[in-house]
């Protein structure tokens, strides 16, 4: 028998995160968004660290909320709904770092820095995972070794010297951790010669370049990180030299139900402002909501949500029963579209106004926009959907 019903602690923890994000996250959102400056909202990322949204997934005998997948999906749509991009910042650190720890960490790592993510959460101490380059994002699957990552990770004595610049990390320049992948064997394919590394933000030769002036998520930093002779100990490897493919594509997979999550909070946000507005404007004597190419809009972006929500929690109880890399694929495929629809018609209900910053659904068009691009794009994961690639490591 499937149910869909949440059990008390799920409910109570959904009323939780809409508060925060209603009375914390919407009331800053749209002007540090308009803003031209570098402004983070840290005091309201420190307020969400205090009530665990940034290590609910993390083990109790770590120190964290020890829920799970699906539990994290529902933080995420509420998060979404306040901001996308604080969603990214604070629903996303506990995919960033955490996973690719709990995923490929030993015991003895696990209890050093996952116990260290939760006891200086609430500086707050963020996560960031860093794979992405200038000259390669997803050709990271590359057997090319001229392809993907270029950063290097070069063994000296008993510690590895890391070099090279990451781009397009989110959380950049405030989190406190960086998973980095480099390559410890240049002579093999962008693949099999990729190692993961954790690098805590204070290492020294550690800075972080560009900060990006982004369409959308604005509230979200996204930044450049420049590794610079950074020497880390031989323990900060994550599983053994040539594992980081299997730790990258286990995150980038395994993140479509995060993902789907925000573009179902996002959509539901845009979703009610289109509805209520439909609701009061009058055109021909009733509301629009009334004339049936209004209606029809509104009931077409109700169902897309439901069908994307439905996706997104199959896609969270498989990564904690069975994971499947096919239907996280297709609940980021589909949901990060799903929203691109949504806010588009929620602009064109509002007609000349929605194009308008005095109005929400400006910018929630312009924060779905990102959805399709960031982890891995959705062209590229419709192609792993239908061919294997690699041989996922037990």
């Amino acid at each position: 028998m499937v149910g869909f019903e949440l059990n008390e602690e799920q409910k109570a923890l959904c009323q939780t995160v809409h508060d925060f994000a209603e009375n914390e996250i919407r009331p800053i959102a749209a002007e540090i968004d308009r803003s031209m400056s570098d402004e983070f909202p840290i005091e309201v990322v420190r307020e969400a660290a205090k009530l665990g949204f940034t290590t609910l997934i993390i083990p109790e005998k770590y120190g964290g909320g020890g829920l799970g997948d699906l539990e994290l999906v529902l933080l995420c749509e509420e998060l979404a709904w306040g901001d996308a991009g604080l969603a990214s910042t604070i629903g996303g650190s506990n995919g960033l770092g955490v996973k690719p720890i709990l995923f490929a960490g030993t015991e003895a790592q696990k209890e050093k820095w996952l116990g260290m993510i939760c006891e200086r959460a609430e500086e707050p101490f963020l996560t960031a995972f860093c794979a992405t380059e200038a000259s390669g994002g997803s050709d990271v699957i590359s057997e090319d070794p001229r392809a993907g990552i270029q950063t290097l990770a070069q063994k000296d004595g008993s510690d590895y010297v890391l070099n090279g610049t990451k781009t397009f990390v989110t959380n950049g320049g405030v989190a406190g951790l960086y998973v980095v992948f480099a390559k410890t064997d240049i002579n093999k394919g962008a693949s099999a010669g990729l190692s993961c590394f954790i690098v805590p933000a204070d290492t020294p030769g550690v800075s972080v370049g560009e900060r990006f002036d982004k369409m959308g998520q604005r509230l979200s930093p996204t930044t450049e990180l420049i590794l610079d002779n950074v020497r880390v100990p031989a323990d900060n490897l994550l599983g053994e030299e040539g594992d980081g493919i299997y730790i990258a594509i286990n995150f980038l997979t395994g993140g479509g139900s995060a993902v789907g999550a925000f573009a179902v909070g996002l959509a539901r946000a845009a979703y009610e402002e289109a509805r209520k507005y439909a609701l009061e404007r009058v055109q021909g004597g009733v509301p629009i909501i009334e004339h049936q190419a209004i209606g029809f809009k509104l009931a077409d972006m109700c169902m897309q949500i439901e069908a994307a929500r439905l996706l997104t929690w199959k896609s969270a109880w498989a990564n904690q029963v069975d994971p499947d890399s096919r239907i996280a694929a297709m609940t980021k495929v589909y949901c990060s579209e799903m929203v691109q629809k949504v806010t588009y018609d929620a602009v064109q209900i509002f007609g000349g106004y929605g194009y308008m910053r005095d109005y929400p659904v400006e910018k929630y068009m312009r924060d779905a926009r990102l959805l399709p691009l960031y982890d891995l794009t959705n062209e590229l994961l419709r192609a792993l959907s239908i061919v294997p690639f690699i041989a996922m490591k037990p």
